[in-house]
């Protein structure tokens, strides 16, 4: 036997798990960004062989939205303290300090990752996309209604907590493409409306 020969061998003998294989695709958006993720790169940085990553993904496309979702809920993971989650002022705050870590530590996601998904071909990582997005949105209308700072008479018929909720939401992504993660004057908007 050669020495590429026992290598193949080594590695096809290694076994790794999704999470490893996540863990490695992040690892690689976060230092090259999504073009070096691959089956083949990943398998290398996990040290595995082609196929120990098709054990769990059936394609490129099948690995890359599952380390979409993967990065989005290492971004947005809830955190252990839920006051946070009372007061709306207090989630923004956490959202804007958020983005900035997403920000940081992948640099360039946001951006890409909302262009590069839009295609039809990345149909499932963008549907993994607007699945975040809709939880972060139905979070944000849970604080509204949970806030016991708001004015009883701030939310109407025509202006709901939902509506107010897509609002915010609109100016998060607005934020996110601009790299803006200063919330001081979506924390002075929500003052000046609900307070």
């Amino acid at each position: 036997m050669n020495n590429v020969q026992i290598e193949v061998m080594k590695m096809n003998t290694v076994v790794t798990s999704k999470e490893e294989i996540l863990e490695a695709s992040r690892e690689l958006i976060r230092q090259q960004g999504w073009s070096a993720v691959s089956i083949r790169s990943v398998a290398a940085a996990c040290g595995v062989s082609v196929g120990s990553i098709y054990n769990y993904f059936d394609s490129k496309t099948a690995l890359v939205s599952a380390a979409v979702e993967s990065v989005w809920c290492e971004i947005f993971h809830r955190p252990e303290n839920d006051a946070v989650f009372q007061d709306i002022r207090s989630c923004i705050i956490w959202i804007y300090e958020r983005m900035e870590y997403g920000c940081r530590q992948y640099p360039g996601f946001f951006t890409l990752h909302s262009l590069g998904f839009m295609r039809e071909e990345k149909s499932d990582g963008k549907q993994k996309m607007q699945q975040t997005w809709q939880h972060i949105l139905e979070g944000l209308c849970s604080v509204l209604k949970r806030d016991r700072n708001i004015r009883p008479d701030a939310f109407t018929e025509q202006f709901t907590a939902e509506t107010f909720a897509d609002v915010l939401f609109s100016l998060m992504l607005s934020a996110l493409l601009r790299q803006d993660y200063d919330p001081e004057a979506v924390l002075e908007i929500i003052r000046r409306t609900l307070y």
